[in-house]
């Protein structure tokens, strides 16, 4: 079966690592080492932990989960990138105020455990199967077209540097085919800030870090307010978005091992300051797009991806100084541009047939409302908005959908056996 070819998939990974593969690793790993990063430095500061606190967090978060993406996605042959929730580390720049860092980790714990026994008892594949494919695809466009709108808008804060960024991209898919547009974008954009001074390079740190166990206390009021919603945001947020994309790109995510393999190693993680690991829905939408390669060769580049990542984690003493040099708008256009293709395959999967079809409006527009109750962001509410809509005016396609839904598993076995 698949989930035995390890050694396999390790064997082969060498041929399968071309430029296309690396330059999606790298440029998934930019996105999610600069803005989330910058994320957890600010709530770090804002709870008033320790430099060494900081660095700790940020040590746990990104170098298990580069570790984690390495394995997962060569265990799956899947182009599955792991990194920690942006939205809880949202989360915990609030609640840092309120609890101490020792609770937290004791919260992060009590996430980690029901993920973990949620998962294993198979409960968050059954859900998640309930949920009809157009509502999870008008949920991952609503989400993430913030940031091809941000990439637009970007271009009125730095029109040189958006826009030669943006025209290197369009004029590489036309012209140099053997080159990833995105990888174009990056370099032309990177230069374009080194010839405008738009870098402000800091004094590099000597000091190499050292992770700081921190021991867990356990305090009811802050498993209500950091674990109950950390657990929501893991499954109905970020593994969500991921399966979903993953699907959309053809592939049948392994929703099981997913959330399992994630909290398994966030359990370990918590004790440096971790909250939490999951699956990545950018960056698996990055190393999973059609521009990376042929289907079976993508996981290349999440392997790259986790390579990058805890590389991040390992230095990150000496890297964060780096990342709050770099011009934000870089970020926000590379990250715009490489979701294009996500986001086309999706709004083509939501809205191509006649089933659903208000349910997926309803998450599209939910999910670009960002709204936010109970420290609970738009993702899950697009989910649970958009399923009572179509429960209330398409409540015969869940039975077309159970019906398709069976039709699909019996053409799995017969094709198996």
């Amino acid at each position: 079966m698949e989930e035995n070819r390890f050694p396999t998939n390790l064997k082969e990974l060498p041929q399968n690592l071309n430029i296309n593969a690396i330059s999606s690793g790298l440029v998934a790993a930019i996105f999610g080492c600069t803005g989330p990063a910058l994320i957890i430095i600010g709530a770090a500061t804002n709870g008033g932990l320790t430099y060494t606190q900081a660095i700790s967090w940020i040590f746990a978060v990104y170098f298990f989960s580069g570790l984690l993406g390495i394995f997962i996605a060569l265990k799956y042959r899947q182009p599955i990138s792991v990194a920690h929730t942006i939205a809880g580390a949202v989360l915990m720049a609030g609640s840092l105020t309120h609890f101490s860092i020792h609770e937290a980790v004791g919260a992060y714990i009590i996430a980690n455990i029901l993920v973990i026994l949620l998962g294993s008892t198979g409960l968050i594949e059954k859900v998640l199967k309930w949920i009809p494919l157009p509502i999870v695809m008008g949920m991952i466009v609503g989400v993430m077209i913030q940031f091809a709108i941000d990439m637009i808008t970007s271009i009125t804060l730095a029109p040189l540097l958006a826009g030669s960024a943006i025209l290197a991209f369009l004029l590489s898919s036309r012209y140099l085919k053997k080159v990833p547009p995105v990888l174009s974008a990056l370099i032309v954009s990177v230069v374009v800030a080194t010839f405008t001074n738009a870098f402000e390079y800091p004094a590099a740190q000597s000091m190499f870090v050292l992770p700081e166990l921190v021991m867990p206390a356990f305090s009811w009021e802050a498993i209500v307010s950091i674990s109950i919603p950390l657990t929501l945001l893991i499954i109905c947020a970020e593994n969500a978005q991921a399966t979903g994309i993953l699907m959309a790109q053809g592939y049948k995510p392994p929703t099981t091992g997913m959330a399992v393999y994630g909290s398994s190693v966030g359990l370990f993680a918590s004790l440096f300051g971790g909250h939490a690991i999951s699956i990545a829905g950018p960056m698996t939408a990055i190393c999973s797009a059609d521009e990376v390669g042929i289907k079976d060769s993508r996981y290349a580049a999440s392997v790259m991806n986790g390579v990058f990542f805890a590389s991040f984690g390992l230095f990150a003493a000496v890297v964060v100084p780096f990342v709050t040099a770099m011009p934000s708008v870089i970020v926000t256009v590379i990250a715009g541009l490489a979701m294009l293709r996500v986001l086309i395959n999706s709004l083509k999967t939501a809205f191509s047939d006649t089933k659903f079809q208000m349910g997926a409006f309803f998450a599209l527009i939910i999910g670009m409302s960002g709204v936010k109750f109970f420290n609970i962001g738009a993702p899950l509410w697009a989910i649970i908005g958009s399923l009572f809509v179509s429960l209330l005016v398409e409540k015969n396609h869940f039975a077309f959908n159970k019906k398709k839904e069976v039709k699909v598993r019996k053409e799995r076995i017969e094709t198996s056996a």
